[in-house]
């Protein structure tokens, strides 16, 4: 099969990595997507991200794409199929410092008072900074390696990376901590698998089934939830079986928070739809 991706170092790891799971002889297929290509007039949500890759798919260029769960959108149109995902990395967030620091941290909690803590996710900003008020957040943009390189040239005093994408680019040495404290996004450390429509049965056989029903239900608590690029919201399925969602304002200021089954439906029933309102206009 010809393998569709995106051209970063983690991205074609990922898909090597599938390759690998189904055996034989398989291309990978570089894809530049708008993201990458910083178009203007690209979409500004998660699309821009899979939408050069799925056109690849629908072209025929295509036979399997591989994307990062946590980048692809909520809703997936009609002639393609969320195929299935592999066996889960760790879909936590890990602490990153700097070696000459030494501290030896386990939580945030470790952290110095006023701290610089790097990251560009609105998720993990809002978290940070309704755990960790005095916390000064900054931007850190970039691939793993572009970010670590920051964090060595003083950029920040420590960054907030998935675990997952340090594994897989076999950078797992960087990780300090594994923060707990934090709830991961909709599908962060899993891979998702794109055919067509029909053509599911062709990766089957690698279709880790207990991950794709975790991917799925923090799928189902996003949309419910009705969240968004700029919602600061995070969904996930434990290692209990037990589903957890975040809500909250990109400064921290107000969050909630809900375990179970019907962990949006309580979210909703608590006025996330206003909160999350307030989200998208302050971000």
């Amino acid at each position: 099969m010809r393998i569709a991706t995106r051209g970063s170092a983690l991205a074609l790891a990922q898909a090597h990595t599938v390759a690998a799971l189904l055996g034989g002889e398989h291309e990978v297929v570089v894809v530049s997507t708008a993201g990458d290509r910083g178009d203007d007039g690209a979409p500004t949500d998660k699309a821009r991200w899979v939408t050069d890759i799925e056109a690849a798919l629908r072209s025929g260029d295509a036979d399997l794409a591989v994307h990062s769960a946590k980048d692809v959108p909520i809703d997936i149109d009609a002639d393609l199929e969320l195929a299935g995902t592999t066996a889960r990395e760790d879909a936590r967030d890990a602490l990153v410092l700097p070696p000459e620091w030494g501290l030896g941290a386990t939580s945030l909690d470790d952290l110095p008072h006023g701290a610089r803590v790097g990251t560009s996710s609105i998720r993990r900003r809002a978290q940070l900074a309704a755990l960790r008020p005095d916390l000064e957040l900054v931007v850190v943009r970039g691939n793993v390696d572009t970010r670590l390189r920051k964090l060595a040239d003083g950029a920040a005093d420590a960054l907030v990376l998935a675990v997952a994408g340090l594994r897989r680019l076999d950078r797992g040495d960087a990780v300090e901590a594994v923060l707990d404290e934090l709830v991961p996004a909709p599908g962060q450390g899993a891979l998702v698998l794109q055919t067509r429509a029909g053509e599911s049965e062709r990766v089957a056989a690698i279709v880790d089934g207990g991950a794709l029903r975790a991917l799925l239900a923090e799928r189902a608590c996003a949309r419910e939830l009705g969240g968004s690029c700029d919602t600061p919201l995070g969904a996930h399925v434990g290692a209990d079986g037990v589903l957890r969602a975040w809500i909250g304002l990109p400064d921290g200021s107000e969050w909630m928070s809900a375990d179970g089954d019907d962990a949006a439906a309580q979210l909703n029933a608590a006025g996330a739809a206003d909160l999350l309102r307030r989200a998208a206009e302050m971000a």
